[in-house]
């Protein structure tokens, strides 16, 4: 024993292994040009402005989406500033795209990016192309440049690709301002011919944020009108969608303000339900099973309880900005935008919701990707999602062999037998 401690005490310089990866979008203050990336290693926030200790420069003004496109490429929509940043894995510039203004998220399917827009032109290879409403743009990850373009409706958000097709949520979010109404549509665009299948109306008005997918299924926030239209969740149904059934989605009286994926496809949800009457906000907590939910058409499937102490926790929090799984590993994270002026926080919890840490970051924090794990190959978006299994048993022990619960104090951990960490 004594020499299997020692061994393990001599090697620990070459066998300390990233686990935890996780690049943090601060979207910062809009129009002040001072969106961050945080990136956080193994317990520890490494940087607050990651972009620019790579680079040399700003990032841009209101980062609004992050995707890994496949090992040696992810793109980044920054909003105000209208441009789709292309980094690697390490953080540093590779290309960037001015060709889609009021950029807002993203879909890939490894060979092309998709990014919606509110916006009413794009610049393509064919020249300036107009649109009425918004639009979705294909970019071609060799050349950067748009090869073609999809119009939808009215400000789109949300977008994920399945089976060779794009789902944009629709939004309308500028009903308040122009001419035209809240859209309640989803849009089903062929993603290699770039022209809309149909719209599929669920009913629900502005479906606005960053959609979850599992799999088939994804997880659509609805936050109404902010007055008399109650937030709602659309759970959908794709598979069903591209059968040509209407009956594709069930509504959800829970909002899902802010949603992820979890290991087991379920999506977890923290809702925020905002009145212009009251201007106060209403939070639930929600584990959802997408299945269960269209099988029993809403009748089950939502579980109001969250892993171990993440309720409590989350409680807590001055104002939630976002939650997300890390799909390699299992462990969770949320943010706390507090009073979306000043610094916010990320924080940590293992994958059975035992509180790991709370970190410092920079303002308005909204954004996550997970790089994979040292060792482990980018597996993809679809993969890493859906039914996905822990890579690891989470059987963490310290030096005396004794199980650990949470990585609560400082010292050398054993993973599995296989890997060394230090907290």
């Amino acid at each position: 024993m004594k020499k299997l401690i020692l061994s393990l005490l001599c090697s620990i310089a070459v066998n300390i292994q990233a686990q935890e990866r996780i690049i943090l979008l601060n979207e910062g203050n809009w129009q002040s040009d001072n969106g961050k990336i945080s990136y956080f290693e193994d317990g520890e926030i490494v940087s607050n402005q990651w972009f620019r200790d790579a680079n040399k420069r700003k990032l841009g003004d209101t980062p609004n989406d992050i995707i890994q496109i496949n090992e040696d490429l992810i793109a980044i929509t920054i909003n105000w500033s209208n441009i789709i940043q292309f980094i690697s894995p390490d953080g540093k510039r590779v290309a960037e795209t001015e060709d889609v203004p009021n950029n807002r998220k993203l879909a890939t399917d490894g060979r092309y990016v998709y990014v919606s827009s509110y916006g009413h032109e794009c610049g393509t290879i064919n020249g300036y192309e107009m649109f009425t409403k918004g639009y979705v743009a294909k970019i071609d990850i060799h050349t950067f440049e748009v090869v073609a373009t999809c119009e939808v409706g009215y400000e789109p958000e949300g977008i994920a690709y399945y089976k060779g097709h794009l789902f944009v949520a629709n939004t309308g979010g500028y009903a308040f301002q122009e001419d035209h109404e809240y859209e309640t549509t989803v849009s089903i665009i062929d993603a290699e011919t770039m022209q809309l299948v149909r719209d599929v109306d669920t009913g629900q008005i502005n479906l606005y944020g960053k959609l979850s997918q599992s799999g088939q299924y994804l997880c659509i926030n609805s936050p109404g009108d902010y007055y008399d239209i109650p937030a709602a969740t659309v759970i959908f149904d794709c598979e069903a969608a591209l059968a040509g059934s209407d009956d594709c989605f069930v509504v959800l009286e829970y909002a899902s303000t802010y949603s992820c994926t979890m290991l087991d496809g379920k999506f977890l949800a923290i809702g925020a339900r905002f009145s212009y009457y009251t201007s106060e906000y209403k939070f639930n907590y929600v584990v959802i099973d997408p299945r269960e939910v269209l099988a029993t058409e809403g009748a089950g499937g939502v579980e109001e309880s969250l892993p171990g102490t993440m309720l409590d926790d989350l409680m807590e929090l001055g104002m939630p900005y976002g939650v997300y799984v890390n799909p390699y590993t299992g462990y969770i994270y949320a943010t706390d935008a507090g009073s979306f002026a000043a610094a916010g926080a990320l924080i940590q919890w293992s994958p059975e919701g035992v509180f790991l840490g709370r970190h410092k970051v920079y303002i308005n924090p909204a954004h996550f990707l997970a790089l994979p794990p040292d060792g482990m190959e980018f597996t993809g978006i679809e993969s890493a999602t859906n039914d996905a299994k822990p890579t690891t048993s989470y059987g963490i022990y310290d030096m005396r062999g004794v199980r650990m619960d949470g990585l609560s104090t400082r010292g050398i951990y054993i993973d599995n037998g296989k890997k060394i960490y230090k907290h």
